[in-house]
């Protein structure tokens, strides 16, 4: 989400939303990702087998509409809906209090706030067109559609020819 955003307000200058913001979202940043791991294999076994764990700060699930203001405040592209943007049923609240007791070696260092601003200036010095944000580079389903297009991926399961 956070990406989307981000990306959209760099190539499209505007913070675009697909729904009316409602949703609630967990956000993690890849680098706390890695870090639970790490903690999580370097934790006593018998606290961690088997067991699932979410990941992230209970600070950061968030509704989609903050996470665009937040975008907008940090690149001061606006906000605007799509065309019939309504609600999205799809709400995500989780908590990681099982974390935080299970594994007190791990705490998220990544703010929503500082992973915006991370991306922005990535765009910046890598120079992020929308061609490439928009198209098969960056877009998992464009990419699918072009090699298939391109006779290299069959369909029915995936795998390149």
């Amino acid at each position: 989400m956070v990406n989307n955003l981000t990306g959209t307000a760099f190539t499209q200058s505007r913070v675009r939303l697909q729904s009316d913001g409602t949703p609630w979202r967990p956000l993690v940043h890849v680098e706390d990702i890695s870090r639970a791991f790490l903690a999580l294999l370097e934790a006593p076994r018998d606290v961690v087998h088997n067991e699932a764990f979410n990941v992230g700060r209970d600070e950061d699930v968030v509704q989609i509409r903050t996470i665009a203001e937040q975008v907008s405040e940090i690149t001061g592209a606006p906000v605007s809906f799509a065309e019939g943007a309504g609600p999205d049923t799809r709400n995500y609240q989780v908590d990681f209090t099982k974390i935080r007791s299970h594994v007190p070696a791990f705490r998220p260092q990544w703010t929503v706030p500082q992973g915006i601003e991370e991306i922005w200036h990535d765009a910046r010095e890598r120079g992020l067109t929308a061609e490439d944000f928009d198209g098969p580079r960056f877009v998992r389903l464009r990419r699918i559609q072009q090699l298939a297009t391109q006779g290299r991926l069959d369909l029915r399961d995936l795998r390149l020819r």
